[in-house]
């Protein structure tokens, strides 16, 4: 060693530190990368997953926690909020489950006999439905859904003859049977002015007749 000199210092070679400290950072950052994304990417995916992968255009209401009269109400109302648009498919599904749930009541009034006709006529059982206005008729001779339903019937066979003594029969018992304010008369109040509308365009003298 030359004189005067310092002699060097025996320190470790610091290079594989550095190298395995930068390689350490980088997976680091990839690893938060990761996280990052996955913690974006999970919640999409869970949402993605709470979406049904074919929903029905028409559920059935849900009737589990009902009465059976609430049951039958409630499918005859989807039946014919159905049949006004025009859903067929929908009218044919349900019907059948109104029919059951009309078989289920305890008890059967005239408002449910009108509801069931009208189901029936809507899939083409016209007999049971005039049955269904007969019953009417008899147990309450003035009630107008007993006209109505035999109405509705004579319309869907095209017998003028029956149409007509319907019409007769509802525009003479109408001003006596309102005056009762019975709970189905309000809620049916549309249909009702609808075939007295049809009754007295159709009546004698009206302009509208035969």
């Amino acid at each position: 060693m030359p004189a005067g000199s310092v002699p060097a210092m025996n320190t470790p070679d610091r290079t594989p530190w550095v190298i395995a400290g930068v390689a350490l950072a980088g997976l680091l950052a990839v690893l938060l990368i990761m996280v990052a994304r996955d913690s974006r990417v999970a919640p999409a995916q869970a949402s993605v997953a709470a979406i049904p992968a074919s929903q029905p255009v028409e559920a059935p209401p849900d009737i589990s926690n009902m009465s059976a009269r609430e049951r039958f109400n409630a499918l005859y109302n989807r039946v014919m909020r159905a049949a006004q648009s025009g859903d067929e498919a929908t009218v044919s599904r349900f019907t059948p489950m109104a029919l059951v749930a009309y078989s289920q009541l305890d008890t059967v009034d005239a408002d449910a006999r009108y509801h069931a006709a009208l189901l029936k006529v809507h899939t083409g059982n016209a007999d049971a439905a005039r049955a269904l206005g007969d019953t009417i008729a008899a147990q309450d001779p003035g009630h107008l859904f007993g006209f109505v339903v035999r109405g509705t019937v004579a319309r869907f066979r095209k017998d003028e003859k029956e149409l007509s003594r319907a019409y007769s029969g509802f525009l003479k018992q109408y001003d006596q049977e309102i005056k009762l304010e019975r709970p189905e008369y309000s809620e049916h109040q549309t249909s009702l002015n609808d075939f007295r509308k049809a009754a007295l365009a159709a009546s004698p003298g009206s302009g509208g007749g035969s």
